[in-house]
């Protein structure tokens, strides 16, 4: 069976920047050891499938590892896809997941993502993640993810993550994300996985479910521009609306292709 296959750049505006996610279309559902090979084939963080049912597109996302209840950069990519290269004909998209219906918005080359919020509550954060941090946290908060507050941005830039000692520990579904000010922007991150084939993901859509409800309250401001400070860097400008996150960003597409199996 042969099937396309596109990869592309999301939260960002050129390539070889933001986090490259694989979007593969379907007529009709593989099973889903096929899907989890064909993502850990691809070897990205993320690898998104999908279905269009007509009024809505069945949507689902798929690490090498897992499959997951919610990836931003992979929905981003996705609806860039629809819309940029399968000419969809419509600037809202309607995406049917496991974390709910997510509407995305199109206007000029910004993707807008309606997301669910998840504001962390203050936690305590487990030994082992902290004996992996070089540089340990003022604030530990969690939600699906453990947010981990610093002091400045060069501090995130600083953190490094022991990798023996955190791969001793599952988060799934979730990661630890550490945050801070930024200097030129509200905020800045950055997202780690144990247990992953991929320790660092370059940008984290989901994660800023958690990020902008919390940075929203501590800095008084419901539009936030943020920068998720990895090597590749990603660039996402969010907007907190009570139970809900609206993140945008731009995508650039990398290839066009196929894959086949058997």
């Amino acid at each position: 069976m042969k099937l396309p296959l596109y990869q592309i750049d999301a939260f960002t505006d050129k390539v070889f920047g933001g986090n490259p996610a694989c979007v593969v279309p379907l007529q009709d559902w593989l099973p889903d050891e096929v899907l989890l090979k064909i993502a850990k084939e691809n070897a990205v963080a993320e690898t998104a499938f999908f279905v269009d049912k007509g009024e809505k597109i069945h949507l689902r996302w798929f690490t090498p590892e897992i499959e997951m209840d919610l990836c931003g950069h992979a929905t981003l990519a996705t609806a860039h896809c629809l819309h940029s290269i399968l000419n969809y004909p419509h600037n809202e998209i309607i995406f049917e997941t496991l974390s709910g219906d997510l509407t995305i918005t199109i206007q000029e080359d910004f993707y807008s993502m309606d997301l669910p919020s998840r504001m962390p509550v203050v936690s305590e954060l487990p030994q082992i993640i902290q004996k992996s941090l070089n540089i340990a946290p003022k604030e530990v908060l969690k939600s699906r993810d453990y947010v981990l507050v610093y002091d400045s941005e060069e501090q995130i830039k600083n953190v490094k993550v022991d990798r023996q000692i955190f791969d001793q520990i599952n988060l799934d579904p979730g990661g630890v994300v550490i945050t801070a000010k930024g200097d030129e922007c509200d905020f800045v991150s950055r997202y780690f996985t144990p247990q992953s084939s991929i320790l660092e993901d370059p940008v984290t859509g989901s994660s800023h479910c958690s990020l902008v409800p919390f940075w929203s309250s501590r800095l008084n401001k419901e539009n936030l521009d943020a920068i998720q400070v990895s090597e590749r860097v990603g660039v996402l400008k969010c907007e907190n609306k009570k139970d809900r996150v609206i993140i945008s960003g731009k995508a650039k597409t990398y290839s066009e292709g196929n894959l086949w199996i058997e």
